[in-house]
């Protein structure tokens, strides 16, 4: 590539089309989540404003068999908010969804720390035919995000458990300092509904009866209207998501599984094989950038992750094999995958017009229901 530049602050790079390159060599990612941090980032409060903020949520639920609700996937951070809700006294109900691709590592962590915590575990089963259906759609689509689905049913499931339960607040293991790089062309927002039904309508052969969504109307109407709070919680506090591993592993016997989000088999393939070999992204190239921007690693740390491959080379040949014959694609039919052309989720129908003239209301909106 001999336009090719990399940020000299961060490791970002022009494997990201929309980055933007300042005269002093730094980049559009490092201002933007400078930018970012500096709105949401709170780790300067005393520890009574967590406390104060726990007495809030504990009000919200009086009466109730819940006063909150988590997610949690049986990785770092969900499992950290996990013990946080319970160490400030709050009734947390967990939350997991099952889409088929649980490791048998992310399935015990969830079970042991729900057990030591003693924190009720509700898990959505997805109809496999049906989300298979979906992510085969997805892959035939040829766009980069091919976890579209598996993040906004995760979404869709949170919101409407906590608006049938009359759950006040949903308590997020997001953290801006961890995750305020990720390039649009990258990976296209999960939340656009519309989306999954316009490449499910194209490529898909079963009907979408049972798969959790929502549309923007849902969003105001459930988050908005009904005042439920999505509360990042990391954000308010010093959090280390390497000192968080340590934490877990020494008091619940947490065990760690090599990488951000590969808890889930297919998110493994997705992030080490697929997104690589097919687009030339590296998703941990934003992962790294984010950490260094937050002062966790140095930049030499991150380029010395980055010479190493995403995950062990067996497993990403067992992994590849495993979503062939979960997905029932012939070697045919995956290398056809691989062969065709990349496209945006342009190509497909979807919201981001919609959201984009919404933006000074969902800034507005977003604010309202993630703060403290």
């Amino acid at each position: 590539m001999s336009n090719y530049q990399i940020c000299k602050r961060c490791v970002m790079d022009t494997s990201a089309t929309e980055i933007i390159f300042f005269d002093d060599g730094r980049c559009s990612f490092c201002k933007d989540f400078d930018d970012r941090v500096s709105l949401e980032i709170h780790n300067d409060l005393p520890d009574s404003f967590l406390v104060k903020f726990a007495d809030q949520v504990k009000s919200s639920g009086s009466g109730r068999e819940y006063d909150c609700l988590i997610g949690i996937s049986g990785g770092v951070d969900s499992s950290y908010v996990a013990y946080l809700t319970k160490s400030l006294g709050l009734r947390p109900l967990a939350i997991h969804l099952d889409n088929g691709w649980n490791s048998e590592l992310a399935t015990a962590n969830i079970e042991n720390l729900c057990e030591k915590l003693d924190i009720d575990l509700e898990t959505t089963v997805l109809d496999w035919k049906e989300f298979r259906d979906i992510q085969r759609s997805f892959l035939q689509s040829s766009i980069s995000n091919v976890e579209i689905p598996t993040d906004h049913a995760i979404w869709a499931i949170l919101v409407k458990t906590a608006a049938k339960h009359g759950i006040k607040y949903i308590i997020s293991g997001s953290n801006a300092a961890n995750e305020s790089i990720m390039p649009n062309s990258w990976l296209y927002g999960s939340k656009d509904a519309k989306i999954i039904k316009s490449i499910h309508k194209k490529f898909g052969s079963l009907p979408m009866r049972t798969f959790p969504y929502l549309t923007i109307f849902d969003y105001f109407e459930k988050l908005f209207l009904r005042r439920i709070k999505w509360i990042p919680i990391l954000n308010y506090m010093n959090f280390n998501k390497e000192q968080a591993k340590t934490f877990l592993m020494t008091e619940y016997d947490w065990r760690d599984y090599g990488g951000k989000h590969y808890e889930s088999i297919f998110t493994r393939f997705f992030h080490s094989y697929y997104l690589v070999e097919k687009f030339g992204y590296d998703l941990r190239r934003a992962y790294v950038s984010a950490e260094i921007c937050s002062g966790q690693i140095s930049r030499e740390e991150a380029i010395n992750q980055l010479e190493r491959p995403p995950a062990d080379p067996e497993m990403i040949k067992s992994d590849i094999e495993y979503v062939k014959k979960k997905l029932k694609l012939s070697d045919a039919d995956f290398s056809e995958i691989l062969a065709r052309k990349n496209l945006t989720h342009d190509a497909y129908g979807n919201n981001s017009k919609l959201w984009s003239s919404l933006s000074k209301y969902v800034q507005y909106f977003r604010k309202t229901i993630t703060e403290i």
